[in-house]
């Protein structure tokens, strides 16, 4: 990079200098020869990389001159929102010249041509989430174990929504303002969250029963007790990745207790062995789940399931299409759509927020 190119991407003053870092800001993007973006990411202090996820390679960072300016010029495709952050040798940082982050050590990064996110507020690494008021302690026999179930009415309370994954929508990203939000202008009905906190995903998120039969008969009953008004019966599974495959099995094995999915990048490559190959995606399309469609011929007449994947995820896409496909020809109501995004929740938690309210229909 030429002496004084930040001028590019509308940065002004001498890199490194105390002017230039009272009006930094980033990321910033720019136009590229290719119909994408590059897009320029800053640090200040001492060698790091720039780590995003799931989207690409860590990205190390250059030094401007003997300053104390670190950068890098990353290309970008169309359409992305990505989750990353900045790796020194001791720790992991949110960008400081960002204000758009997720939790205390990450941000979120967007070309300009990614759809907006109008629900979700822009947070910095210091702000500190609401949490939900109701807790419930729930000590299950048939898992083991404790855990907390937060659980808040949105709007005066409505049909449940089950969060699997509850602890990042809690404390990375602000499902519930973001559902006040909506709800608050109408694109949403009156709804109540509960926030599942995973203690073991690969074990309690594969095709196993164990899950589903403690909510139905020990999680769900809590809730009834717990007083926040909440409608069991329109009940709606939110799931991303793991979770996005337990969902869909609990419509299949389950289907008086799951009938409405919201399903961001379920990872329909899993097979009973996948997580000890070398390469998990690279066994059966479409997975266990696939098998399940064929074999069986399940009528899913009653299933409303809205499927979401990252336009990024290319080799995710097959499994999920190939799911898709067969839940519909078993006679599902599908929704279909794709994200600008990787195997992230920078691009699910638009598709959580519409998708929930399409399936309560």
């Amino acid at each position: 990079m030429p002496r004084n190119a930040f001028v590019e991407f509308g940065l002004s003053g001498e890199p490194g200098t105390d002017a230039f870092w009272a009006t930094a800001r980033g990321p910033v993007s720019v136009p590229a020869d290719d119909g994408g973006w590059t897009t320029l990411f800053l640090w200040r202090g001492s060698e790091a990389s720039v780590d995003f996820e799931s989207w690409s390679e860590p990205v190390p960072l250059r030094r401007w001159h003997d300053t104390d300016c670190w950068y890098a010029e990353v290309r970008m495709p169309r359409r992305l929102r990505v989750t990353y952050q900045f790796r020194t040798d001791t720790a992991a940082h949110a960008d400081p010249f960002n204000p758009c982050g997720a939790g205390g050590d990450r941000s979120l990064a967007a070309t300009p041509d990614a759809p907006a996110q109008p629900h979700w507020p822009a947070l910095g690494p210091d702000d500190v989430l609401p949490l939900p008021r109701t807790r419930i302690r729930w000590s299950s026999e048939r898992l083991g174990g404790r855990r907390t179930v937060r659980v808040q009415p949105v709007g005066g309370g409505g049909p449940l929504v089950l969060l699997l994954d509850g602890d990042d929508w809690l404390y990375l990203h602000p499902a519930t303002t973001a559902f006040e939000s909506a709800v608050a202008q109408g694109e949403s009905p009156p709804v109540t969250l509960a926030f599942l906190p995973a203690r073991d995903r690969e074990a309690e998120f594969a095709c196993r029963p164990g899950l589903w039969e403690a909510v139905r008969d020990e999680l769900l009953p809590l809730v009834a007790e717990s007083g926040v008004p909440a409608d069991p019966d329109r009940l709606v599974v939110a799931g991303q990745s793991l979770g996005g495959l337990s969902a869909l099995y609990a419509a299949l094995e389950f289907p008086d207790l799951v009938s409405r999915i919201a399903c961001q990048s379920g990872s329909f490559w899993w097979t009973p062995d996948a997580l000890e190959s070398a390469d998990p995606l690279g066994g059966p399309v479409g997975g266990t789940v696939a098998t399940r469609l064929r074999e069986s011929s399940p009528d899913l007449s009653g299933l409303r399931i809205a499927f979401d994947v990252g336009e990024h995820e290319t080799r995710m896409l097959p499994h999920c299409e190939l799911t898709e496909s067969l839940t519909e020809r078993a006679g599902a109501t599908v929704r279909i759509s794709r994200s600008p995004s990787g195997h992230d929740r920078a691009g699910w938690r638009e598709a959580l927020l519409r998708d929930v309210v399409w399936a309560l229909g």
